[in-house]
C-alpha cells in the first residue's frame, strides 16, 4: 500500500507540473493575444487617420476642382473643350504632389491672367477717355468753324 501511496503521490506531482506548465501557456498565450490586439488596434488606428486624411484630402481637391469648373484652362493656357477633358488630364495625374504643382501653376496663371486683365480694363479706361476728350476738342473745332466763318471780321 506504501508502493500504491508513493505512486499516486508522484502521479499528483506530475499532474500539479503539468498544471502548471499548462497555466504558463495559457499565460504567454494571453499575453501573446493582449499584444496582437494592441498591434491591431494601433494598426487600426493609423489606418482610420489616413482614411480620415485621405477623405479631407478628396474633398479639398473636389472643391477645387469645382473652382475650376468654371473657366477651366488647358497646358497651353487655352480653355479646353470641355470639362471632361479636365477630369481626364486630372485622372492622369500621378500624385497629389504633381496635382498641387498643377494646381499652383494654374493658380498662377489666373492671377497673371487677372493682372493682365485689370492692366488692359485700366488702359482701355484712358484711351476711353482720350478718344472722347480728342473727339469733344473736335467737336469744339468745328463748331468754332462755322462762327468764324460767318464772321471773318471775328478773327
Amino acid at each position: 500500500m506504501v508502493n500504491e501511496v508513493s505512486q499516486w503521490l508522484a502521479e499528483i506531482q506530475a499532474l500539479r507540473q503539468q498544471l502548471q506548465a499548462l497555466g504558463q501557456e495559457r499565460d504567454q498565450a494571453y499575453a501573446s493575444a493582449a499584444n496582437w490586439r494592441r498591434l491591431y488596434e494601433s494598426e487600426s488606428e493609423q489606418r482610420r487617420n489616413d482614411s480620415e486624411r485621405s477623405q479631407l484630402q478628396i474633398r479639398a481637391l473636389a472643391n477645387e476642382l469645382e473652382v475650376f469648373k468654371d473657366s477651366p484652362l488647358a497646358a497651353d493656357g487655352s480653355p479646353p473643350r470641355d470639362l471632361n477633358e479636365v477630369l481626364e488630364r486630372v485622372n492622369q495625374v500621378g500624385s497629389v504632389e504633381e496635382l498641387r504643382s498643377q494646381l499652383a501653376e494654374a493658380l498662377t496663371l489666373c492671377d497673371q491672367l487677372s493682372n493682365s486683365l485689370k492692366a488692359e480694363q485700366v488702359a482701355h479706361e484712358e484711351t476711353r477717355q482720350n478718344l472722347t476728350m480728342a473727339l469733344g476738342d473736335t467737336i469744339d473745332l468745328i463748331t468754332k468753324e462755322p462762327a468764324s466763318e460767318a464772321n471773318p471780321d471775328a478773327t
